[in-house]
């Protein structure tokens, strides 16, 4: 147990210090508690019990509940998305249970540890003076990517994590440590083009986003909007590295049917045939072409013989579909005509229809223009208008929430972007972020749905930290943490929680249509609001015995439905023995096991069943009766072993 400080007063060192509760009694119609501190040095004897709270060691086992606090319903039948009030790496290792290896993009935009008041470390504020500073930065970090990393799909699955110069360096570090043989690279964003004025240092206007994923993740090219109705893009058919010079061994060299004559007509300057490839030992002064043509090959200015980067018979069916030209002449060099083709991925976009082929020049190759913009991979540094996060992370939370305020919100677009690079091509993707922050994590995962009809579900844990300007408010006031007046100011539910609620209906938390429209990709009215739905949980601690006993069902229950997809009706109550909903089943009582396997052919969708029983035997048995799509989970025994195994992580 620990002692809360008296109402208005601070914390002191006296507050942490663990005690033992060794008994209770009563006395004149009040209640008092006998304490012993856990060296045995003090014991104390305390009336008001409102002021002992119990306490958790870092690698004691916690069982998770959760408790709903709100619900948007505007999606029909699409997931939820699930917001939950916890400390971080509780709310993990509880996901753990829900979603080990299933989680398709994380974002994550942690403290910077700058210095301020802006994270705590053993309930305490680090600031810039604590020589540990660092290391306590890292090891805070390194305990929730480790989770984060079992949490991640391992086929293909992303992780993002904005940072800035403070930490950047050992940032980069630990998750080299922490995700060996994943691609990871650095991008430098700006995101205040006017630069934060710091005294005799260069104004800051960018921060770092790593990138971590695996082989199986693709980057998704981005389109440029500006470049519809742009001409395609023709590349020079010669090989340009030496690797690839006629003759060459080794890495990178050209096979030998990458050397041979194309033949241009000099009055028309179009191209009508080729020769036959050359062995290395004929020279190209023996070839002789057709009349009123010039043999070109490939050749460097300084007269070095290199070869074409196509083979003979490839060459043959893209001129054939004007996917090869002659360009200028240039007789006074060793190759006597510029030779351009169409690149492998132009033809892709061709056959997509992204690229509009509207006829042919005169001499056979094709004149085409992009329809919708050209698809090009993101470089690694990026200024993008949208990113600007005074105007739209600050500037645009103003308008969701006009009469409440949250310094450095992130821009919407950018996280936005940085998300669709990965999940754009899976539309049922699972996107967590476990330093939500404001919300914008889930906010841009809406938006993504809109654009193209998506059912990607995001998962946000925040904590409901109270500011340390409010908290002196608060105090003088003689609220402390716990009490609803307290609670109300922390950043979930002052915060996030009405963030979101007012992106996803379109309304203002005093109920008022949001003003202004989204800009940039997709622009609508604000207070249309998306067609999705949301949940919002407090994370709360249950007895083991509680729960095996079944007496928490209530609050074990929405983990069931995490597990399934967080689709559809969640079952809260098996008073009658079972139930089934459109993605599982919950079986409590298994001499109503007929009945319940019955429902559960009725529902398409359904993915898991939970079996609730203390017998190895018959939970085998009803496993072996189980439609084979269906993944049988025990309660409460995988639950429990769950967390007693969490304990055992290393700190």
């Amino acid at each position: 147990m620990r002692i809360l400080p008296p109402r208005g007063e601070k914390p002191k060192t006296e507050n942490a210090r663990l005690w033992r509760v060794t008994s209770f009694e009563s006395s004149d119609g009040s209640n008092f508690a006998r304490l012993t501190s856990f060296d045995k040095e003090q014991e104390k004897r305390v009336e008001l019990l409102d002021d002992l709270v119990v306490v958790a060691e870092f690698l004691d086992p916690i069982y998770p509940g959760l408790v709903s606090t709100g619900t948007i319903t505007r999606g029909g039948d699409k997931p939820f998305h699930t917001v939950i009030s916890a400390e971080n790496y509780h709310a993990l290792q509880a996901l753990l249970f829900t979603h080990r290896g299933a989680v398709d993009a994380i974002y994550i935009d942690p403290p910077y540890n700058t210095g301020a008041k802006d994270w705590k470390y053993n309930n305490d504020y680090v600031d810039s003076d604590d020589h540990y500073r660092h290391s306590k930065w890292l090891a805070m970090m390194e305990r929730r990517l480790k989770l984060a990393k079992e949490l991640l799909n391992p086929e293909n699955s992303v992780l993002i994590v904005t940072i800035d110069e403070k930490e950047y360096l050992r940032l980069g570090l630990l998750l080299e440590q922490t995700f060996p043989g994943r691609k990871m690279q650095m991008v430098s964003s700006v995101i205040n083009p006017r630069g934060i004025v710091r005294d005799n240092e260069f104004a800051r206007s960018n921060e770092f986003i790593f990138f971590v994923w695996n082989a199986g993740a693709q980057i998704q090219a981005k389109s440029d909007e500006e470049t519809s109705g742009e001409p395609i893009a023709w590349e020079t058919m010669r090989r340009r590295s030496l690797a690839g010079a006629r003759g060459r061994k080794g890495p990178g060299a050209c096979g030998p049917n990458q050397f041979f004559p194309i033949f241009v007509e000099s009055q028309s300057g179009a191209i009508v045939g080729r020769g036959d490839v050359l062995p290395e030992d004929v020279p190209v002064e023996s070839i002789v072409p057709p009349p009123g043509c010039v043999a070109v090959f490939p050749a460097r200015d300084d007269g070095t013989e290199m070869n074409w980067s196509l083979t003979d018979t490839t060459f043959d069916e893209r001129w054939a579909k004007g996917y090869v030209r002659a360009g200028k002449a240039t007789s006074e060099k060793p190759q006597k005509y510029l030779i351009q083709y169409v690149l492998g991925g132009v033809i892709d976009e061709i056959n997509e229809g992204k690229v509009e082929v509207t006829g042919r020049h005169e001499s056979g190759w094709i004149e085409a223009h992009y329809v919708a913009g050209k698809a090009a991979m993101p470089h690694s540094q990026w200024d993008i208008p949208s990113h600007n996060a005074q105007q739209n992370g600050t500037g645009l939370l103003r308008g969701l929430l006009p009469d409440r305020r949250f310094p450095y919100a992130k821009s919407l677009f950018a996280v936005e972007d940085a998300l669709r690079f990965f999940v754009s091509n899976n539309r049922d993707a699972t996107i967590l972020d476990f330093f939500a922050g404001s919300g914008t994590t889930a906010h841009a995962v809406a938006r993504l749905n809109k654009q193209d009809g998506g059912r990607r579900q995001s998962i946000l844990v925040t904590n409901n930290e109270v500011s340390v300007d409010e908290q002196k408010t608060l105090r003088e006031k003689g609220l402390r943490p716990g009490d609803a007046a307290w609670e109300a100011h922390g950043i979930c539910e002052y915060i996030t929680k009405p963030r979101i609620g007012a992106a996803i209906t379109g309304v203002t938390p005093s109920g008022e249509p949001i003003e202004g429209a989204y800009k940039f990709t997709d622009k609508f009215p604000m207070a249309d609001g998306f067609d999705e739905n949301v949940e919002f949980f407090s994370l709360s601690y249950e007895s083991a015995m509680r729960v095996a006993s079944h007496r928490e069902f209530a609050k074990i229950a929405p983990f069931l439905w995490l597990r399934a997809g967080s689709l559809g009706r969640r079952i809260d109550d098996v008073s009658r023995g079972w139930d089934v909903a459109e993605a599982y089943g919950v079986l409590a009582a298994l001499d109503q096991s007929d009945e319940f396997l019955i429902a559960l052919e009725e529902q398409d969708e359904l993915t898991h069943a939970f079996i609730l029983t203390d017998e190895d035997r018959l939970f085998e048995a009803m496993v072996r009766r189980l439609p084979d799509h269906v993944e049988p989970v025990r309660l409460y025994s995988a639950y429990l072993r769950n967390f007693e195994i969490e304990t055992g992580r290393s700190a």
